[in-house]
């Protein structure tokens, strides 16, 4: 089954929020300490995965470009606008910030290495192992993000299914066209342009500064085309 991996990542973000929900009554004091825990976690993560570049020109245009059509396409309202529907279908009493929760939430498990490497495999190899440890780390971080952030995180779960499941059923398509020489220079860049945006987030947690990180996203695209064109011309 192509999408075994995602529907498994799906459930463990779904299951792991409502463990999360259980423990929102813990102090706030102690909700803010362990929040900064995660964005200090998610900047080393990004920061590790930005170092993989063979080419970190690449991944600047990229993100000069894809910032450029994410501001012009207003993605992160777009995300936000999601987040509260959802907040005014639920309620805010008791379910935090629907939007943040959802955004947050979405671009964590989206953005990242083994959504990509772990969807591949799931379409080329029918190999999931990427993608169910990818399940594990998600589940245990939905607890986390939903003591604190409320409900909003349940719905990231939908994002997260749709997106890595498509990989997965598109991936027979993209490895008739790629070798895996270009295959594997196309995850590099992609995994650092995605460690950037992964801190970003990370400094987003940490209150630093607020970045419109789901603007962004589409340097994710910009990438690949740039490595395209440059491995074939």
């Amino acid at each position: 089954m192509v999408l075994f991996g995602s529907v498994v990542n799906a459930v463990g973000i779904i299951v792991g929020t409502f463990i999360g929900l259980l423990l929102r009554k813990i102090p706030d004091q102690m909700k803010q300490t362990v929040m900064i825990a995660i964005g200090l976690s998610v900047v080393i993560l990004g920061i590790d995965m930005a170092l993989k570049s063979d080419n970190f020109f690449i991944v600047i245009v990229s993100l000069i470009v894809g910032s450029l059509v994410g501001e012009w396409l207003r993605i992160e309202d777009y995300l936000h606008r999601i987040g509260t529907t959802l907040e005014q279908k639920i309620g805010k009493s008791q379910s935090g910030n629907i939007a943040q929760g959802f955004v947050t939430a979405t671009l964590i498990f989206v953005v990242g290495a083994m959504a990509i490497v772990g969807s591949l495999d799931s379409g080329l190899r029918q190999d999931h192992s990427v993608l169910l440890t990818k399940s594990m780390i998600d589940g245990f971080t939905s607890i986390v993000l939903a003591s604190t952030l409320g409900i909003g995180v349940l719905f990231s779960a939908l994002p997260v299914f749709l997106y890595q499941g498509g990989i997965a059923l598109l991936a027979n398509v993209i490895h008739q066209f790629l070798s895996d020489s270009l295959l594997n220079l196309l995850i590099a860049e992609l995994t650092a342009t995605g460690g950037v945006l992964i801190l970003a987030i990370g400094i987003n947690m940490l209150g630093i500064k607020q970045i419109r990180v789901a603007n962004l996203l589409p340097s994710i695209l910009i990438v690949t085309i740039i490595v395209l064109i440059q491995y074939h011309y």
